[in-house]
């Protein structure tokens, strides 16, 4: 017995460091890129390090995050931010299930469709940026171009601070609905086709059918979705550094373009620092919100 109980610690000790030697690269990975960045971010968030000057390097304690309670343009990054979340995610996630319900159809030349519908996804979001610039552009661009074809316009689009977060929200939507929309669509083959032939045997409608047995099919899906855009949202630089340089009036000004800026182009690396960090807090806080809000409805469907 003693012979087998020590085969069996044996056994399991070399499964345990199989174990760790398929995990260790990636912890390796996720020390040197994630927790090493996050610790020195940590330590400059209370000096006022210059990336030009690291030898006047001092502590300041929180004078940096102090002063972010006084700039009125992180608070407009702030709020920008949050408009463009609010607006993006129940957009983009319209559109992408409106192309999958769409596209679930056995129809001649649905391939065809289907990867014109997703090809925007895979290009880049820099190269979106800039052509949309052109479609946007007040003067002679191809959307004022169509619009004054029936007399409607012109509009200044990205040169107003009024319209221009709304113009980078639908690009934005535009861009990345094709993953949403082959991710619907998955979901919606997933649902049991007997479901909606009884439903319309019942005497429901489509509207009725949708309601009933579509998004209730398609809920643990539709979380991730909603997850996954919110995340990205929050990552918001691409769009309006190449589009307006976070004008104008700083209507496009997200926090990371600023934190960007502020730690590369101003060489404020202290003061970004403790943007990141504010920035990064509240995205845990909105991420624990979203799980207990999810965990919530999931126990009252229970």
């Amino acid at each position: 017995m003693g012979a087998k109980k020590k085969g069996q610690k044996k056994a399991s000790l070399k499964e345990s460091q199989a174990g760790l030697a398929f995990v260790a690269p990636a912890m390796i990975l996720l020390f040197i890129f994630l927790f090493i960045p996050f610790l020195m971010t940590l330590g400059y968030s209370f000096t006022n390090y210059n990336i030009l000057k690291p030898d006047a390097t001092e502590f300041v304690g929180l004078k940096n995050f102090v002063k972010l309670t006084k700039d009125t343009v992180f608070h407009k990054s702030i709020l920008n931010t949050f408009l463009f979340v609010i607006m993006v995610v129940p957009l983009q996630m319209g559109m992408g299930l409106g192309l999958a319900m769409l596209i679930n159809r056995k129809t001649k030349g649905i391939t065809a469709y289907r990867m014109a519908f997703f090809a925007p996804t895979v290009l880049s979001l820099v190269v979106v940026s800039i052509l949309w610039s052109f479609i946007y552009n007040p003067n002679n661009g191809l959307l004022n171009s169509l619009l004054g074809s029936v007399g409607i316009g012109p509009f200044k689009f990205l040169n107003d601070p009024h319209t221009a977060m709304f113009c980078i929200v639908v690009l934005s939507a535009w861009q990345g609905c094709g993953f949403q929309m082959m991710v619907f669509l998955s979901g919606l083959q997933d649902i049991p086709e007997h479901l909606y032939e009884a439903a319309a045997l019942d005497g429901a409608t489509r509207f009725q059918q949708f309601l009933h047995i579509t998004i209730p099919g398609l809920k643990n899906i539709t979380t991730f979705i909603a997850l996954s855009i919110v995340v990205s949202a929050f990552q918001l630089i691409v769009q309006p550094m190449m589009m307006t340089g976070g004008g104008p009036q700083n209507s496009t000004m997200t926090i990371v373009y600023m934190i960007y800026q502020t730690g590369f182009k101003y060489n404020q690396t202290g003061y970004g620092s403790a943007m990141a960090l504010v920035f990064t807090v509240m995205v845990l806080l909105i991420t624990i919100l979203q799980n207990r809000l999810t965990s919530a409805v999931d126990e009252e469907e229970r």
